[in-house]
């Protein structure tokens, strides 16, 4: 693992682990957001655990490397679905995806490191 890899490991564990103690937390912006997506809230908690799972596991790629494949693939989906709810669910303008379509391109270059 090089150190451009650690980098961005990390920049996307902090990241997501940022962004699933807001949803966990229920901050009022993530709370408006979500209301905007037109989601269940409980679905929030769901995507929160996921996230978290997705953070830790690329953690802990660190020390057992087989395990970040795996965290970016979910972390991918996840981005995708979350692309999804900005621009069609809810159909905010394009730059409100800008940050988890640059977390995409940041797992899919996990994924095939």
């Amino acid at each position: 693992m090089d150190k451009v890899e650690v980098i961005i490991l990390s920049l996307m564990a902090g990241m997501f682990i940022f962004s699933s103690a807001s949803k966990l937390l229920r901050t009022q912006a993530m709370v408006r957001h979500w209301n905007d997506y037109r989601y269940p809230m409980r679905f929030m908690t769901v995507i929160a655990v996921l996230e978290l799972a997705g953070a830790v596991g690329l953690l802990l790629s660190l020390w057992i490397p087989p395990v970040q494949t795996y965290a970016a693939i979910l972390l991918a989906a996840l981005m995708l679905g979350a692309i999804h709810a900005h621009l069609v669910r809810a159909g905010h303008h394009p730059l409100m995806a800008i940050n988890a379509f640059f977390m995409l391109v940041l797992a899919v270059f996990l994924i095939w490191r």
